[in-house]
């Protein structure tokens, strides 16, 4: 798999205000990812490898860094819908901030996670339901909060094929009428 996705400076952002709805500026994030699953034994890692680039806010002049962030997951299939397992993820800036004081610029930050994970799909009327909760516990941390998050993800897709489904039936041009 290969991404590309960004976000656009939206919602109200102050200088002044202690907390604000939107960041005041916009970004462009890139990676690859790759899935490995096999359905016989039930084993499944996946890994995305990608890049943040920011823009400047122009209400502070300060612009975050390039980061670097390696997102991972192994889990055993139990049943064909209850997985458990491992997830981690892997946080670098690679530049500095810029248009911080001189004292704290350039800016880096890094992190590490890692901690379980467990998974359940399910049917919602006639289309796939999945549910996530993972835990991260963080360490080796600078310029960066360390602790633990927790994340519960729902996704709603189509149904998988069915296995016994049958080929669609094959289409013919019918001759024209005279």
């Amino acid at each position: 798999m290969a991404y590309m996705t960004g976000d656009i400076p939206v919602g109200l952002y102050s200088s002044s205000n202690l907390a604000n709805i939107g960041l005041g500026h916009g970004a462009i994030d890139g990676g690859v990812g790759y899935t490995y699953f096999n359905p016989k034994t039930g084993h499944e890692f996946s890994a995305v490898l990608g890049f943040t680039g920011n823009f400047e806010n122009f209400v502070t002049n300060y612009t975050s860094g390039i980061d670097s962030h390696l997102d991972w997951g192994a889990s055993q299939f139990l049943t064909k819908q209850l997985q458990v397992g491992l997830v981690g993820y892997f946080y670098e800036q690679l530049t500095g901030d810029d248009g911080c004081a001189p004292v704290l610029c350039p800016f880096k930050s890094r992190v590490i996670g890692v901690g379980p994970q467990i998974g359940y799909i399910f049917p919602v009327a006639g289309i796939q339901g999945y549910v996530n909760l993972k835990g991260y516990g963080e360490f080796d941390n600078d310029n960066r909060p360390d602790g633990w998050n927790v994340w519960l993800t729902f996704v709603l897709s189509p149904a998988p094929p069915s296995s016994e489904s049958s080929p669609p039936p094959m289409l013919t041009k019918t001759p024209p009428r005279s």
